[in-house]
């Protein structure tokens, strides 16, 4: 794996990625197609250990692209990759922000990137569950659905309406625990 390449894709992410981790979804989805570097599998299991533990997805995904490429350097690279462009433009709005926070124009930006993040989220919410309850492996629609993982899904979104005081790290320990007891989904 090259390392210009590596920090190339993910100094892309990292720029046009708006929103946060769960924005980054569909261009990591890209580079699934693109590259050999991660397979579709390896990224819904990262994106459930990311969600799972502390520190953003994107980096988490940055860093084990990587790092299973190239190493600690191929790591390393990719993580400073995905974070340079939030880090130089925070920098540089920071000082413009103040001057400009009342401008309509600005406010207006603010608005469409709010409503972009909101599909980029939501486009990776469905790939996920996309990833989550169907096996593309099995012929016939209904043989494809994982009625296990679709089960725990609505069972686990029940209780947290139900009992809403339940911590989300509870649900997420229990999802992860009848995962080990159920033998995978």
């Amino acid at each position: 794996m090259s390392l210009l390449l590596l920090s190339w894709e993910f100094f892309q992410i990292g720029l046009f990625a708006v929103g946060g981790g769960l924005a980054t979804l569909p261009f990591l989805d890209k580079l699934v197609d693109k590259y050999d570097w991660f397979t579709a599998a390896d990224l819904a299991n990262i994106v459930a250990v990311s969600e799972s533990t502390p520190g953003p997805l994107g980096i988490n995904m940055a860093t084990y692209t990587g790092f299973t490429g190239s190493g600690v350097l191929g790591g390393l690279v990719a993580s400073l990759s995905i974070i340079l462009p939030s880090w130089v433009i925070i920098l540089l709005v920071a000082r413009i922000l103040k001057k400009f926070n009342e401008n309509r124009y600005v406010q207006a930006a603010f608005e469409g990137l709010r409503a972009t993040v909101v599909g980029l989220i939501a486009a990776a919410v469905l790939g996920i569950m996309q990833l989550s309850f169907f096996i593309p492996e099995v012929a016939g629609f209904w043989n494809q659905i994982n009625y296990k993982a679709l089960i725990l899904f609505v069972a686990l979104v029940l209780v947290r309406f139900k009992f809403q005081k339940i911590h989300p790290i509870a649900l997420i320990g229990a999802g992860a625990l009848l995962g080990v007891v159920c033998g995978g989904f």
